[in-house]
């Protein structure tokens, strides 16, 4: 069958995108919808451009070296795109090709205007809408025009910024094509974009309208402010008219042009009222036509609404599933768990199957449904006091939600039976020998998750795991271990609010917890100084180490003089350690005994920045500054009246911190050590399945549930379509932040700091690690390319125990996310590194190389000249 050049829009609909792009699906889509008005149009369609393209092969050579740029390297890819761009525009559209769109143009009126406008096939999909990517020209007079215009906006899939979009996207070059919508030209008394829900705050029951006159290439191109109108529940609730001074009109002979607008006029509305409420009623036909919220484009024309573009909003972030109808309020456990990216859906089914409370899934993050706990008075209380205390961003955005009226319900206290959300377990004696129970039972019970799961395969291998998840739970629940953590982060409040109140001194116990026993987690940044240490009189294995990419290098190290050392260094290191990487909470993450040239860097920094016994240097100065500071906290608090019974506490309340504090770690490294084993018996069970054909790629299982794995386990079938579908969705949500607070509305609520007591310019964080430290900033997105120099600042989004290497040499720390007892501030306080947290967009508001000083005291950053 010979494809089509040429397609009437009114033939078309929105799974034909391969065909005529996503635009162009899209108007035959909307057509389609009763009582949507769409100008009447034809598609040139991908056929006529893989026709063009053909008819230059050296376009293929050029796409070969543009695959190939760096997304930041604009200078070549503005050459290249631009040489690709001027081959198309200069192949002569074929005969048959343009006998296809000039007998369209017949059909509709030959000498009418029209819109000419790009739709290419990767363009206003549910996962990228690529708005503003590729070009549109308008009111186009006369068949040579338009088939000249149609050449232009083949060659705008090569624009710069399109081009550079695909690269930073991953997406091929060579898989998008592009189609070309031409439609009649509509001449209206206003125009503008709406919005479903709300683009800033997310809330999908939120309509926005931007009305300017004329085109609406005058809003746009930001000729005009546009009038701005907020409509909720049928009502408009919010509008704003500017002025507006001038407008975009048609040309008779084609073209467009600027025209002043009557002052009369200026600062009247471009649409009435009754107006907006009926365009907003269409709006939500149309969104619920393609099932998700939409940025419309739409023409007023003698009072009747004319749709010229309807594409995704792909910039909100997707809701959890409730299916209730009811009004929820979500937390963010990336937040908490130090990990905001996106997890693969293997990652999130099996933190949902091992997790204490119920977690809920939206764009690849994981939730807990907070609705509840913030219904009753105590259950408020409990909850803001510990998010205020771990996070003061959370804590505003819950209240910003509980601001809003009636949104959430009003329930009674359950009684005096009932014990607070957040309330703290009973207490336990201060005694080394609990948290040396604790580890060892978390040891044995993997020892023996390692020796039961060993041998089974198939669906028994699934029947044992649901079972291993039950002891997962057990474990993690063991009351005496959560007396144990309680009783660390209690004696940490209570020295910093009495010590304030009592010798006026912020977060002293970050000095007095300076190297507490059995922290895993700084444990595992100084024994990678050990490693160095066996590194570093071995030049031959430092110069091999230099230029390893292959994870094969520790079977090579023998072959060198002093490599045996150094690799038994690092398999000892990995013994104890290979479980953990970055991103460790999602299980499908490479971990360092997976692949552990991702420690190499680290090592060969240590081996460069430190002298040898570098790491029980450290862990002993920090035990010294903490005593001293122990001494002088005691001998200023006996000076004060009462003060041999404050003192005699705080030494009560000290001893009980550096017992326990450290064990606040061990939990998520017992967690991680178990989530390793699993992952192994998984992927024994993938390579089983692509030994049966059954899959092409043991990767493949980390886009399927636990549950669609065990039935694929089972039946020895999979959907490929599904892995590809939620391989796309992955993509996607990679370029998704995921709020704080998140509502059942949709809306993202992120908080803010309500502070007025630092300097102006500042960057506003929560202080987690006193002292004060200038010095180089570094901003570091990826822990593999971290590149840094003693006494350099480390700026970054997060960081979970797996940076804690990177601690041992930085000078002081900001992250964007966050809290007082989070993965981040728990080391930096046990290394003694001045931090602040919770500073939004820091790494974008500090450039990579500038100069910032830290106040870890008291929460905020300066950036120096």
């Amino acid at each position: 069958m010979i494809e089509p050049y040429v397609s009437d829009l009114q033939d078309i609909d929105e799974t034909q995108v391969a065909v005529t792009g996503g635009k162009g699906a899209h108007l035959g889509g909307l057509s389609r919808i009763d009582g949507v008005r769409v100008p009447a149009g034809f598609c040139v369609t991908t056929g006529a451009f893989r026709r063009i393209t053909a008819e230059a092969p050296s376009i293929d050579d050029r796409l070969d070296r543009l695959s190939r740029l760096n997304p930041d390297d604009r200078e070549a890819i503005g050459t290249l795109s631009a040489e690709i761009r001027r081959i198309i525009e200069g192949i002569a559209i074929p005969d048959e090709v343009a006998a296809a769109i000039t007998g369209a143009l017949d059909h509709l009126g030959a000498q009418a205007a029209y819109a000419v406008r790009s739709s290419a096939t990767a363009e206003d999909l549910p996962t990228a809408s690529f708005a503003g990517q590729q070009d549109t020209y308008l009111n186009v007079v006369g068949a040579t025009a338009i088939l000249e215009h149609v050449s232009r906006c083949w060659a705008s899939l090569f624009t710069e910024r399109a081009v550079t979009y695909r690269l930073r996207n991953g997406i091929d070059h060579r898989t998008v094509h592009m189609a070309v919508v031409v439609q009649r030209m509509v001449f209206p008394h206003a125009a503008g974009i709406l919005f479903t829900a709300d683009p800033v705050t997310g809330n999908r029951k939120v309509a926005t309208v931007d009305a300017s006159f004329g085109l609406g290439e005058a809003l746009v191109s930001g000729l005009v402010n546009p009038d701005v109108f907020t409509v909720r529940d049928g009502g408009i609730v919010a509008k704003a008219i500017s002025v507006k001074q001038r407008a975009v009109h048609a040309l008779p002979a084609g073209g467009t042009r600027e025209v002043p607008i009557d002052p009369r006029r200026q600062e009247q509305p471009a649409l009435t009222d009754a107006q907006v409420v009926r365009l907003v009623r269409l709006g939500r036909r149309i969104e619920a036509h393609f099932g998700r919220p939409q940025d419309i484009e739409w023409c007023l024309v003698d009072d009747d609404f004319q749709v010229v573009q309807s594409r995704p909003i792909t910039t909100l972030f997707p809701i959890p599933a409730a299916g209730d109808g009811e009004n929820h309020v979500y937390l963010s456990v990336g937040h908490q768990q130090m990990m905001t990216d996106p997890m693969k859906p293997l990652g999130v089914s099996m933190w949902q199957l091992t997790a204490m409370a119920p977690m809920h899934e939206a764009g690849g993050r994981l939730f807990v449904d907070v609705t509840r706990g913030l219904a009753t008075p105590a259950g408020r209380a409990g909850l803001l006091e510990m998010a205020g205390r771990s996070d003061p961003l959370t804590r505003d955005a819950l209240e910003t939600v509980l601001d809003h009226d009636d949104f959430i319900p009003s329930l009674p206290d359950a009684g005096p039976a009932g014990p607070p959300v957040g309330g703290a377990p009973d207490p336990i004696e201060t005694d080394p020998a609990i948290v040396t129970e604790l580890m060892a039972r978390s040891q044995a019970s993997i020892a023996a998750l390692r020796r039961d799961i060993a041998t089974l395969t198939g669906p028994a291998l699934f029947d044992f795991l649901l079972e291993a998840f039950d002891e997962h739970k057990r474990v993690l629940g063991d009351p005496l271990s959560m007396q144990a953590i309680m009783a660390g982060m209690e004696a940490t409040w209570w020295l910093n609010d009495q010590l304030q109140e009592w010798l006026g001194e912020k977060n002293a116990a970050d000095t007095l917890t300076l190297s507490a026993p059995d922290n895993v987690t700084s444990e595992m940044g100084l024994a990678l100084l050990d490693v160095a240490d066996a590194v570093r009189p071995h030049p031959e294995v430092v110069a091999f180490l230099e230029g390893v990419e292959d994870a094969g290098f520790l079977d090579e190290l023998p072959k060198l003089a002093g490599g045996t050392e150094a690799r038994d260094a690092i398999e000892a290191y990995l013994d104890r350690y290979g479980m953990r990487c970055v991103g460790e909470i999602d299980i499908t993450r490479p971990r360092w005994r997976e692949r552990p040239t991702a420690l190499v860097p680290l090592i060969l920094d240590n081996v460069r920045h430190f002298e040898p016994g570098a790491a029980a240097r450290r862990f002993e100065q920090g035990r010294q500054e903490a005593q001293k500071k122990e001494q002088d906290v005691l001998a200023r608090l006996r000076t004060l009246p009462d003060g041999e019974r404050k003192a005699d506490e705080t030494k009560r309340m000290i001893d009980r911190v550096r017992t326990f504090i450290g064990y606040r770690e061990y939990p998520k490294y017992g967690i991680i050590s178990r989530y390793f084993v699993y992952k192994q018996a998984l992927l024994e069970e993938a390579e089983r399945l692509v030994r049966a054909d059954v899959l092409p790629e043991k990767e493949d299982i980390f886009y399927l549930t636990f549950q669609e794995l065990h039935d694929v386990a089972r039946t020895n079938q999979v959907d490929d379509q599904l892995i590809q579908q939620r391989k796309d969705a992955f993509r996607s949500y990679q370029a998704l932040t995921p709020p704080r607070v998140l509502t059942s509305d949709g809306e993202a609520v992120t908080g803010a700091y309500r502070r007025d007591d630092v300097p102006a310019g500042a960057l506003i964080g929560l202080p987690v690690s006193a002292g004060t430290i200038e010095g180089r900033a570094r901003v570091i997105l990826d822990l593999a390319q971290a590149d840094l120099d003693a006494g350099d600042i480390l700026v970054t989004t997060f960081t979970d125990p797996s940076w804690s290497p990177l601690f041992v040499g930085i000078a002081g720390l900001v992250t964007e996310v966050g809290g007082l007892m989070t993965h981040g501030a728990v080391i930096a306080r046990e290394y003694g590194l001045p931090a602040v947290v919770g500073v939004v967009d820091a790494t974008r508001l500090i450039r990579d190389g500038q100069r910032i000083r830290v106040h870890g005291t008291d929460g905020y950053i300066e950036i120096l000249p």
